[in-house]
């Protein structure tokens, strides 16, 4: 066991967590903001799923900074809070930031579906694994309503249930897109290296994150430092997924504004369909196949007739 509670592992650990967590928070926000401005043409499956993913984590951020209130404020040297169950924001802010973690789980997972060919094994275990830990994260917030913060540790056996299970799909999810990519691989510099770069963005899905909040948990059960450091998981996803969505255009190596077409070059929800106009100022219905065609041309240039089935996974 770590070391015994006191102000600065607890209180004071929960104060920096908030911290952290309301920095990453902001640079969800610069996220958010480049996507609506660089991909306008998006369909409305993936602007309804930023707004979503930030309208989520701004309430799990006030839930947050409500529970430090309550302990770091409200009731700063009233040890007997400690041995009342937690106050009802700490225990919603758990099922609440791992339903964001299992909606961008659920996302990777198609990109998943995507670039396997329609892996039907993979993408079902991969989500069924956010689903399940989703559900643990739940029956964990139901049961600390009824437990004292000061005994914690006896959910532990639920709560390393949900961790593990988080970072086990995030295991999974890496290693699947990285197994998938490397199989798209064409033998020529520029293709190859989008696709190094497409692999290294993969494994950014806060598996080291949950593995250390899980290490934590189970070490020190009776602080709040691993409950600062979910804090933080929570927003990781959340970056993880919007970057992604703007990585796009960084990843054709494109890396301008200048661009006609935005269409998702990717397959993370639905099968949207971007629109744009055409020169005599109808508006035509572009498929994100056609889109893959039309950028196909900057690949073959270099890796010639075997770029092709890298272009059409796009």
């Amino acid at each position: 066991m770590g070391a015994g509670p006191s102000v600065n592992n607890t209180i004071g650990a929960a104060l920096v967590g908030w911290g952290v967590s309301s920095l990453v928070f902001g640079i969800l926000c610069i996220q958010v903001w480049r996507y609506y401005q660089q991909y306008p043409k998006d369909s409305l499956a993936y602007k309804y799923l930023v707004a979503g993913i930030l309208a989520l984590e701004a309430i799990h951020q006030a839930f947050i900074g409500h529970a430090v209130w309550y302990y770091v404020v409200q009731n700063f040297g009233l040890e007997m809070v400690f041995l009342q169950p937690p106050i009802w924001t700490l225990s919603t802010q758990v099922a609440l930031g791992a339903l964001v973690g299992a909606i961008v789980k659920i996302c990777f997972g198609m990109r998943v579906w995507k670039f396997s060919k329609h892996n039907y094994a993979v993408t079902f275990v991969i989500m069924g694994m956010a689903l399940a830990q989703f559900g643990t994260a739940v029956a964990f917030t139901a049961k600390a309503f009824n437990t004292r913060l000061v005994r914690a540790d006896r959910l532990r056996n639920i709560g390393s249930a949900s961790l593990a299970l988080g970072a086990a799909t995030d295991i999974l999810t890496a290693a699947a897109l990285s197994y998938f990519l490397h199989k798209m691989r064409t033998g020529y510099s520029r293709s190859d290296t989008l696709i190094n770069r497409l692999i290294l963005y993969s494994v950014n899905t806060g598996a080291v994150t949950s593995i250390a909040v899980l290490i934590m948990y189970n070490y020190m059960p009776e602080n709040f430092i691993y409950m600062s450091t979910y804090f933080v998981l929570c927003k990781l996803y959340a970056n993880s997924c919007v970057s992604t969505l703007n990585s796009r255009r960084f990843v054709r190596g494109k890396g301008t504004d200048r661009e006609e077409v935005t269409g998702p070059t990717f397959l993370m929800v639905g099968n949207p369909f971007t629109r744009s106009r055409a020169p005599d100022d109808k508006p035509q219905l572009h498929t994100p196949l056609e889109v893959g065609v039309h950028h196909e041309v900057s690949i073959t240039s270099d890796a010639g007739v075997e770029g092709h089935e890298y272009a059409k996974a796009w």
